[in-house]
């Protein structure tokens, strides 16, 4: 009788049910919504030269155009849960999927810097939604022991939509038109339209959400973000607080701030539950996906800028390179779900994390005569390494939270990683600028007019020009502009390892806070 009685408990819960046919209609279209808004933060970039060109921009004005759209998505980004809760997933989401078409659509048939930049915000604001609600819909669609699978395909998308904009926008710039990058996205959008409305079921709007909102927070996310962002985009380019628009914008930026805390502590449902950071497992996933963030960003930034000013590449020449760390994505595509799976998170992200600092580390000893097969074996072995940190993250970032924080979790999480990618931008500007500066000055001290060596350069370089000009005067001019470049060139490259090795560092600290991560669990 002890037996009978005692079985029941014993037995182990029942498995839950796989996910059905819509679930997965839901999860594929929740990605496609990602992979458009990540793709289009990069697919302009190669493209910038030309559309400045034609719409009368110059290269600091033309700055704008990535910076509208990066500072509208960010404050987008942890909204999505609120707006999400206020007018239904399905309605949100399609909304913003139609908005981001016709915005596109604006951006490929502007013929001014003006209507360019506005179009770019409002693409920021649709794109910014689809991030976060992606991860939404996996954490409350599908079973846990299929969370990974899901996570696997989110986290894929959000890492090749970087990868890709590069490639296929130089390709469409050199081939078509820089127009097509913009025009590009309907197709995909209306694809995107289609999955939203048969996998995800339309649900009521819920005005008192609307009414009942931590407004105060809402007006301080907005200033302080939106600010914030231009400040670190533009501050280098602007000398940052010489400029009066950088000190008036960070002192806006510090308003919002103070009105976020007012929000914590004043409204009933915060629009950012930055109490969700008490959890250490949660605030340490928050901090490596920020440093990580930070180092993908900067080097996306860092390896085009090298292989187009020292080696000579054109953009796409350059993405070709780049698209090189996400073939590990393919190739670990079909195993990625059984990883996750099977084996604990810290060490996962551990190994990725060392394997991504090694990765920085093998472009360190860059020289002037490093071209694109030079990085090969580093951008493939940084393909593995954000596959096996950035993954991990993502499911731990929600096992971390419960079911019903799992939309503030992820607005909180996509937030971190793109504010980390704006402060690595930043960082990475100000360290080239000065630190080119440097060792410019330095090795300009060390070559004097005595030195033999130098000498010796220069009058080699000097008889080569004569013969080609016959004019001693121009050769001796042109052999002194020729050793100037060749300094410049050597300084750039001797900050571009500087700035590698800094990246290598910030991964390495990392490491411990994998620690701290918790294993998602395969079944309740």
């Amino acid at each position: 009788m002890a037996e009978a009685l005692a079985s029941p408990a014993c037995a182990p819960a029942p498995r839950e049910a796989n996910a059905s046919l819509t679930d997965w209609v839901a999860v594929a279209a929740g990605s496609l919504g990602a992979l458009l808004a990540t793709l289009d933060i990069s697919i302009t970039n190669s493209a910038l030269p030309q559309i400045q060109g034609q719409i009368g921009a110059s290269g600091t004005e033309g700055t704008w155009i990535s910076t509208g759209y990066l500072m509208s998505e960010i404050v987008m980004i942890p909204l999505a849960a609120w707006l999400t809760r206020v007018l239904g997933l399905r309605r949100f989401l399609m909304g913003n999927a139609i908005l981001f078409t016709l915005f596109s659509m604006y951006c490929g048939l502007s013929t001014s810097l003006m209507a360019m930049v506005l179009g770019r915000i409002g693409q920021g604001f649709a794109g910014g939604a689809m991030i976060p609600t992606a991860q939404t819909i996996i954490r409350t669609r599908l079973p846990r022991h299929q969370m990974s699978v899901g996570m696997s395909v989110f986290g894929l998308t959000v890492l090749l939509g970087p990868l890709m904009g590069p490639v296929v926008g130089g390709w469409l710039t050199e081939n078509a038109s820089w127009r097509w990058c913009f025009f590009l996205n309907l197709p995909i959008s209306l694809a995107l339209v289609a999955l939203l409305w048969s996998g995800l079921r339309p649900e009521k709007t819920n005005l008192q959400q609307f009414i009942k909102a931590d407004w105060v927070g809402i007006l301080g996310l907005a200033l302080g973000l939106s600010t914030l962002t231009v400040v670190l985009e533009e501050g280098q380019r602007e000398h940052w607080f010489e400029s009066h628009m950088i000190v008036w914008l960070s002192l806006l930026s510090l308003l919002g701030f103070f009105l976020i805390a007012v929000g914590q502590v004043t409204a009933a449902k915060p629009i950012v539950r930055l109490n969700l950071l008490r959890n250490p497992r949660y605030a340490s996933v928050i901090l490596i996906v920020s440093t990580v963030g930070a180092a993908i960003y900067s080097i996306s930034y860092l390896l085009p800028q090298f292989l187009g000013t020292v080696a000579g590449y054109n953009a796409q020449q350059a993405g070709s390179i780049m698209l090189l760390s996400g073939l590990p994505a393919f190739l670990l595509m079909p195993v990625l779900p059984a990883l996750l799976q099977r084996y604990d998170s810290r060490w996962l992200v551990s190994i990725g994390l060392v394997m991504f600092a090694i990765s920085c580390a093998m472009d360190v000893g860059l020289t002037a005569q490093s071209v694109g097969h030079d990085f090969y074996g580093s951008q493939l072995l940084r393909g593995f390494a954000q596959i096996l940190a950035m993954m991990p993250l993502n499911q731990a970032s929600m096992a971390a939270v419960a079911a019903h924080e799992a939309g503030d979790a992820a607005g909180l999480y996509n937030m971190s990683r793109n504010l980390g990618g704006s402060i690595g931008l930043a960082l990475m500007g100000v360290m080239i600028d000065r630190r080119d500066t440097y060792h410019d000055d330095m090795i300009r001290e060390s070559l004097t007019a005595n030195s033999t060596q130098g000498q010796d350069y220069m009058a080699s370089q000097t008889a080569g020009f004569l013969v080609q000009t016959g004019d001693q005067a121009l050769a001796q001019l042109k052999a002194t502009a020729q050793l100037a470049g060749n300094i410049a060139t050597q300084a750039t490259v001797m900050t571009f390892n500087e700035c590698f090795y800094l990246l290598g560092i910030a991964l390495a600290v990392c490491v411990p806070l994998a620690l701290l991560l918790k294993k998602p669990a395969n079944h309740p």
